[in-house]
């Protein structure tokens, strides 16, 4: 087994990133930290780390417990990292989810023909035909 393996291959491996691209450009971006460095995605990380990755305004936290090179399934990812990320962290996500639950219902979607009727005539209503009412005679 190895003792070493690239910090945007592991992230990848354990399914933090979709890609091993959009992994290696976060550690780019400056997004990827290890003990307060940000890191190159060619950067080695060893059993016992810990990685932060900055998906704004959170700063997630992760513990390495094993090594991989190869993605893997969902549900082996527990064994190879422990998320240890702030309970102050998790708190902001709850407060982002909490603030998206503006307007209208999920699900709800665009208006009907009906209710965009209803709507057009309550902003600006329609009065009978103005013709009607000059005085040209």
């Amino acid at each position: 087994m190895k003792t070493e393996v690239r910090i945007d291959k592991w992230l990848w491996a354990v399914r933090l990133f979709k890609t091993r691209t959009l992994a290696a450009e976060a550690c780019k971006k400056g997004k990827v930290i290890i003990q307060n460095i940000q890191v190159k995605p060619s950067r080695n990380i060893k059993v016992g780390d810990v990685i932060y990755i900055k998906r704004n305004p959170i700063l997630f936290s992760f513990k390495v417990l094993a090594l991989s090179e190869n993605r893997m399934n969902a549900k082996l990812v527990a064994g190879f990292m422990e998320n240890v990320t702030t309970p102050d962290q998790l708190e902001l996500i709850e407060l982002g989810k909490l603030a998206g639950q503006t307007g209208r219902d999920r699900g709800t979607g665009r208006p009907t023909k009906k209710e965009r009727r209803e709507l057009d005539d309550f902003i600006e209503p329609t009065f009978m035909d103005e013709d009607y009412f000059s005085n040209d005679d």
